[in-house]
C-alpha cells in the first residue's frame, strides 16, 4: 500500500530516562517506501533503529507510531552523543516534513541496488537524496556513519574518478557524433583513434551510469511481392556474402517509409565488398521505374566491369522485362533469392534495418520531400562516411575501400 504524498496522523510516545511516558498526536506526511534496517515497509514496519526514535507504520490505521527513547517534552535536551544543549533532540515533525516528496520520488526500495555496492556508492546516494530524507535517516538505511559521510564529502576525487570524468565527456561526444547508435565496442575504436586507450567495460559502465543507451529496433513490415507469373533467375550467392573485391556482387532492395503525405519507397544498391550504398532512388510508387534509376545511378557511380553479379528478391520489379534488359546492357549477371527466404539477401536487409532504427522510426516526415533529403544524407553523409562497420573491422565504408586501392597501389 502506498502513503506517499497523504496526510497521517503521527502518534508519538516519549520516554523520558526516568521511565516516564507521554503521548501525543499531530498529523504529517509521511512518504512511501521509508524503511528501516529491516527492510520492510507493511503491518508494523519500524522506521529508523540506531537514533534516538523510531516509528511503527500499521497499514490497517491512519496512525503512525512514533517512540521516542531518552527526551520528553520537558526534558533539557541534552543530547548524550554532543553533551551540547539544545530544545530537544530533533522534532519528529520536522523529520516528517523532510520526507516530502513527489509521487515516491528518491524511494530506498528503488534505490538501484546501492545496499549491494561499496561504502563509496552508498555515500553518493546519499548526497543525491540528501534533499529529500534526513541525514540520520539515511545513515541507518545505509547502515554507515554520519562521519564517514562528511568526511567523504571532503575528500579529494581519486586519479580514477577524475580519469572518469574526462572519459564521460568523450563518451558523451562520440555517442553525439555516432547519433546514438554507437555500442562499447565502437565507441572503443572510436576513442582509440583519438589516442585514447580504454577498455570495454570501463565504457560499458559509464555508458550506464551516463544513461546513453542505442536506438531501438521496430517492427517490420514486408514489401516484396512474388506471386507472379513473370520469370525468375537463380540464386548464384547461396548466402555466401563474401567477396574479395569493390563492384562485384551488388545486391538490391526495396523498402518504404511512412510520411504525412503517404508512403514513400525506396529502392537501393549496395556493394558486397565495402558494404557502401551505391546507388539509390525514392518515390511515391513502387515501380520497375524505381528500382531501374537505382541500378542506373550505381552504374554511373561506380562503372563496373562485365561480370558482375547483381543479386535482389523476387519483386516483380526486379523480373520485369524493363530491368531485365537494362542489366543485359551493362553485362550483369542477375541472381534472385530463393522463394520467401529472407536471408538469401541478409546484406541489404541488414541496411534497411539499420536506416529505421538510427533515422526513421525516430522522425516524423510531414512531407515526402523532407523525407528524401533526410535520407539522402544519412547515406551520403553519414552511412557510407562516418559510420562504422563491424564486418568491416570497425571503420567505414569509405576508409575501407580507401584502404583497398593504397594497399592495391603499394603491392
Amino acid at each position: 500500500m502506498s502513503y506517499a504524498g497523504k496526510s497521517r496522523h503521527l502518534r508519538i510516545r516519549e520516554r523520558d530516562r526516568n521511565g516516564g511516558v507521554s503521548e501525543r498526536t499531530t498529523q504529517a506526511e509521511v512518504h512511501e517506501g521509508i524503511q528501516g534496517r529491516s527492510s520492510q515497509v507493511g503491518n508494523g514496519a519500524r522506521v529508523g533503529g540506531n537514533g534516538s526514535s523510531e516509528a511503527v507504520i500499521d497499514t490497517e490505521s491512519e496512525f503512525v507510531e512514533v517512540v521516542v527513547e531518552g527526551a520528553g517534552r520537558e526534558d533539557t535536551g541534552i543530547c548524550p552523543r554532543q553533551g551540547s544543549k539544545r530544545q530537544g533532540c530533533r522534532d519528529i515533525e520536522a523529520e516528517a516534513r523532510e520526507c516530502r516528496v513527489e509521487d515516491g520520488a528518491g524511494d530506498f526500495k528503488k534505490s538501484d541496488g546501492v545496499l549491494c555496492k561499496g561504502v563509496a556508492a552508498r555515500y553518493a546516494f546519499m548526497k543525491r537524496e540528501r534533499p529529500l530524507y534526513p541525514l540520520r535517516l539515511l545513515s541507518s538505511a545505509m547502515g554507515v556513519s554520519r562521519s564517514g559521510y562528511y568526511k567523504w564529502l571532503k575528500r579529494k576525487p581519486s586519479k580514477r574518478e577524475r580519469e572518469d570524468a574526462r572519459l564521460e565527456v568523450r563518451i558523451k561526444a562520440a555517442h553525439q557524433r555516432s547519433r546514438e547508435t554507437y555500442g562499447a565496442i565502437r565507441i572503443k575504436k572510436e576513442l582509440s583513434e583519438e589516442g585514447i586507450q580504454v577498455g570495454r567495460d570501463r565504457i560499458r559502465r559509464l555508458r550506464k551510469e551516463l544513461g546513453l543507451v542505442c536506438k531501438r529496433k521496430k517492427k517490420f513490415k514486408a514489401t516484396t511481392n512474388s506471386k507472379h507469373t513473370m520469370p525468375v533467375s537463380p540464386d548464384h550467392l547461396g548466402q555466401e556474402f563474401a567477396v574479395f573485391g569493390p563492384d562485384t556482387v551488388w545486391v538490391s532492395d526495396i523498402t518504404y517509409v511512412d510520411t504525412d503525405e503517404g508512403w514513400l519507397y525506396v529502392a537501393g544498391v549496395k556493394d558486397l565488398f565495402s558494404r557502401e550504398v551505391v546507388g539509390y532512388a525514392m518515390g511515391s510508387r513502387m515501380t520497375e521505374d524505381l528500382v531501374s534509376a537505382a541500378l542506373k545511378k550505381a552504374v554511373k557511380a561506380r562503372r563496373p566491369k562485365d561480370g558482375l553479379i547483381m543479386h535482389s528478391d523476387r519483386g516483380s520489379q526486379y523480373c520485369s522485362t524493363r530491368y531485365r534488359r537494362i542489366l543485359k546492357q551493362f553485362g550483369m549477371i542477375q541472381s534472385m533469392s530463393r522463394k520467401g527466404n529472407c536471408y538469401d539477401n541478409a546484406p541489404m536487409e541488414s541496411f534497411w534495418g539499420t536506416l529505421k532504427v538510427e533515422l526513421v522510426h525516430h522522425r516524423r516526415y510531414e512531407t515526402r520531400a523532407l523525407a528524401i533529403r533526410e535520407i539522402t544524407e544519412y547515406i551520403e553523409i553519414f552511412y557510407n562516411r562516418i559510420r562504422r562497420h563491424s564486418s568491416l573491422g570497425n571503420i567505414s565504408p569509405a576508409a575501407f575501400l580507401q584502404g583497398y586501392y593504397l594497399q592495391k597501389k603499394a603491392a
